[in-house]
């Protein structure tokens, strides 16, 4: 599932590409998705794909996650992948995560996104918090 070399144009709309799509690819610091590349981290939400500042496990916070938060109700799965290696979230943050009705699965991007493509093709109600890697796992 490594990222291709040839890169099309990114999501639409400032970094928002509005609906579901299976991850194609991930790697050389970024995704690909629906016939489209994005170099960066991103979040795979129900309603939409954004761009994510987040670069590092740490920087993994309600804040960076309130978009997430926003559709709570919508998501029955939050996947949060934490780039090569598994990065436990911050204890609070998974509090209150849990407090908000997410439950976090926390495990590498490549992981992550992996499973996020099965349950997507499930019709789960599935979200994802990706931070990108260099290379695939």
């Amino acid at each position: 599932m490594a990222a291709g070399g040839d890169r099309q144009a990114g999501p639409p709309e400032g970094g928002r590409f509005p609906g579901r799509a299976p991850v194609d690819a991930y790697g050389n610091g970024g995704f690909r998705f629906a016939g489209m590349s994005h170099r960066g981290s991103i979040l795979m939400l129900p309603s939409a794909i954004l761009g994510w500042h987040v670069t590092r496990p740490e920087e993994i916070s309600l804040e960076a996650l309130q978009p997430a938060l926003a559709e709570a109700s919508s998501i029955e799965v939050l996947l949060v992948g934490t780039g090569h290696t598994l990065v436990p979230l911050d204890p609070k943050v998974k509090s209150d995560l849990e407090a908000a009705g997410l439950w976090p699965e926390v495990m590498a991007t490549g992981a992550a996104s992996r499973t996020y493509n099965i349950l997507l093709a499930e019709e789960r109600a599935v979200a994802a918090a990706l931070i990108a890697v260099d290379d695939p796992e």
